[in-house]
């Protein structure tokens, strides 16, 4: 007998309208030239061109007469809404804690050049294994997974989403893999690996495998990464029972592999212009604010579509050719005014979140003094212009603002706040400077272990635990005490 029960859940369902603005919002500026030109293709009712006010009164005149006509030949048409449950996961933490600044940079013209991923070289490899459709899209979302090291760590799961989400691609992670392990053949040796151990894996793999020192190399990193990461060779040695020589030969062609394969070498380095989204002056102590001018286009609805429809609208709309006619016509007039729409309030969500960075980092814009920046999170940003934690995230996370000082990324003004002696908070950026600098200066045949970190830091006023010391050091990319000593 089987049992029935009634449960409720609470789904959160996006418009197409949102889903365009959340798509437009995450792409930085120098992509959203070719998103623009990619509509233009598809979308006859798109133009170039500033929007007049006579534009804007068609468009009113266009919304108002034209929702009769819509409820009664397209039905849900406009109220169709995307289930995105399992898509919006965002993990916010890397924000708080983590952004390189370059605070050095003397360099004032813009763009500012500098080098780009490997992204165009695999897309280029992709297109050489004729894959299905399908495939093929599979590796291009992978592909723009790809970090600048060359690492892919987003889980798989959360590809299968995207290509759902975005691309109308429903797929598993199963299949996500098979695609993923053609990528990881591709060159540089070790791109798209999802962590040290399977980027070295990938670089033994393509050597000679015949070779018995690459046999015990593979050993090494297959069986006992763990030991080789502390440098416990002699435990290595002894389980795998190989003399001094072997062992010395097979860690020196691991340590010649690369940890970085995204890292672009100095032979043929691909080089392209980044464009900062924002851009910063300094006025006589009055700082000036304004959106990188390709993040505001000019375009409006097409004139000869709104005359089409009002042609067709006067028809026999009995007529069935007539009627997918004006349907055309409706749907890529309400294509053009989302898409507009969307461009827009993508301006406005950038400013607003922007202007919020710079009245919470005021001090440290005008002086570029690291030491100025306070302790602040998405949250703080968040509330202050009253929008969702996931959009600050999302501009955060793709968007840079050229200042007096150099380009930042947003995420630099991130940072959780230290409690001091003194009562304040301090940015957890300056208590990285200091652990950075103590570590620096530290003997080197004695290195300071993060017991007595703690303890330096404490005595400076950072009330600092080890456990937090331990988490600054592996962000700052430092080894532990013991691996730093030197002989």
């Amino acid at each position: 007998m089987q049992k029935l029960s009634l449960s409720q859940s609470i789904q959160q369902r996006l418009s197409p309208q949102q889903i365009q603005f959340i798509k437009l919002l995450q792409i930085p500026t120098f992509e959203l030239a070719a998103r623009i030109e990619e509509e233009l293709e598809i979308n006859p009712a798109l133009e170039e061109g500033m929007e007049m006010e006579n534009d804007i009164k068609e468009r009113d005149e266009y919304d108002d007469d034209f929702d009769d006509y819509a409820d009664e030949e397209f039905g849900d048409y406009n109220d169709r809404d995307l289930d995105i449950e399992s898509y919006l996961h965002d993990d916010y933490s890397g924000y708080k804690m983590q952004g390189d600044g370059n605070g050095d940079d003397d360099d004032k013209e813009m763009p500012i050049a500098m080098i780009s991923s490997l992204t165009d070289h695999l897309i280029s490899q992709l297109g050489f294994l004729r894959l299905e459709e399908q495939q093929e899209t599979i590796g291009r979302q992978l592909i723009g997974s790809i970090e600048t090291d060359g690492y892919i760590r987003r889980p798989l799961q959360a590809v299968v989403n995207d290509l759902a989400f975005t691309q109308g691609v429903y797929t598993t992670v199963e299949d996500v893999e098979v695609v993923l392990k053609h990528i990881q053949h591709f060159d540089p040796p070790g791109i798209a690996a999802r962590d040290l151990q399977e980027c070295l894996l990938l670089q033994l793999d393509r050597k000679d495998l015949d070779d018995l020192i690459i046999q015990y190399a593979i050993k090494i990193i297959e069986d006992n990464f763990d030991e080789f990461s502390k440098k416990h060779y002699d435990k290595i040695q002894k389980r795998l029972g190989i003399d001094d020589s072997c062992m010395k030969q097979a860690v020196k062609a691991i340590t010649k592999l690369n940890p970085k394969p995204g890292a672009a070498e100095e032979d043929g380095t691909i080089i392209q212009y980044l464009l900062p989204d924002y851009l910063l002056m300094n006025n006589n102590g009055k700082l000036e604010l304004s959106l990188n001018s390709k993040n505001a286009p000019e375009l409006r609805v097409s004139h000869s579509f709104h005359e089409m429809l009002d042609t067709y609208d006067k028809s026999d709309k009995n007529n069935r050719v007539i009627k997918e006619t004006v349907t055309f016509i409706k749907q890529k007039l309400d294509s053009a005014k989302w898409f507009i729409d969307a461009i827009k309030q993508r301006q406005n969500t950038l400013l607003r979140t922007m202007k919020a960075i710079l009245d919470y980092q005021k001090e440290f814009f005008l002086t570029g003094d690291e030491t100025k920046l306070k302790p602040m999170i998405l949250k703080d940003i968040a509330t202050q212009i009253e929008m969702d934690i996931s959009t600050v995230s999302r501009v955060a996370s793709s968007k840079s603002v050229q200042t007096e000082f150099g380009l930042y990324p947003l995420k630099y003004f991130f940072s959780e706040g230290i409690a001091t002696d003194s009562g304040e908070d301090v940015s957890s950026r300056e208590v990285k400077n200091i652990l950075k600098e103590l570590i620096d200066n530290e003997p080197k045949k004695s290195p300071l272990s993060d017991d007595k970190l703690e303890k330096y830091l404490n005595e400076k006023g950072y009330n600092i635990a080890r456990r937090t010391v331990a988490k600054y050091r592996e962000q700052l990319n430092i080894p532990v005490a013991r691996l730093r000593k030197q002989l």
